[in-house]
């Protein structure tokens, strides 16, 4: 499956792509083939970034899976203003992962807000403080307050988010994407149990991240 969030690439440059291939066959022309050929290998990589497949969630709803596929990169105690004494689970995305987000655990949006910023490199631990992000407070039915932040990054210039402050969400909901590489954190609970560990490689709605003590 493609992600909706890739089509207003994939469709122009596919349309370029069948013009430029007709034109280079009726006449020949060497910079004609180079466009073609530099279009193809580009529609080629949009058709893999912004892939789209079906994950398998763990069946048990007190299991907060990972919001996104990347690499754990940070792991740390973080005092934050709205979830109090917690951890920051930080994950990278490169160009080659699956760049949709998703809801880790059911709960009501508190508030969903932009704060525009830098664009250092995702892996730069600075990025969770400096770059231009989204952030997004969850609430869960047992109380549990946790964030989700999309970050950009050197290359990501475009974060998309869907989520609306005061409605619920499930597990697994679409909550965004980010375009073209990029972090997202995670701030849960001081208490939470962590089942990952820095350098593990996770994917989003099936790795389970840990859960709530």
């Amino acid at each position: 499956m493609i992600a909706p969030e890739g089509k207003i690439i994939l469709l122009p440059a596919s349309v370029l792509l069948l013009i430029v291939g007709v034109l280079s066959l009726k006449t020949g022309n060497i910079w004609l083939k180079s466009i073609f050929t530099i279009d193809f290998i580009f529609v080629l990589f949009s058709l893999y970034f912004f892939r789209d497949p079906e994950r398998i969630m763990p069946e048990d709803e007190s299991k907060f899976v990972s919001p996104a596929d990347g690499k754990v990169v940070h792991i740390i105690d973080i005092n934050d203003p709205e979830v109090g004494q917690s951890k920051q689970i930080s994950i990278f995305l490169s160009v080659f992962n699956v760049h949709k987000q998703v809801v880790p655990m059911g709960g009501k949006i508190i508030h969903s807000k932009y704060n525009k910023g830098k664009f250092l490199a995702a892996w730069n631990h600075k990025a969770s403080m400096d770059n231009e992000q989204t952030e997004v407070f969850f609430e869960t039915e047992f109380g549990m307050k946790y964030k989700v932040k999309q970050i950009a990054g050197l290359v990501a210039r475009r974060i998309l988010c869907y989520m609306n402050e005061g409605k619920s969400y499930n597990r697994g909901d679409r909550l965004g994407f980010i375009r073209f590489g990029s972090r997202v954190d995670i701030i849960v609970p001081y208490n939470f149990k962590i089942d990952v560990k820095v350098g593990d490689y996770v994917k989003n709605a099936s790795t389970i991240i840990g859960e709530a003590r």
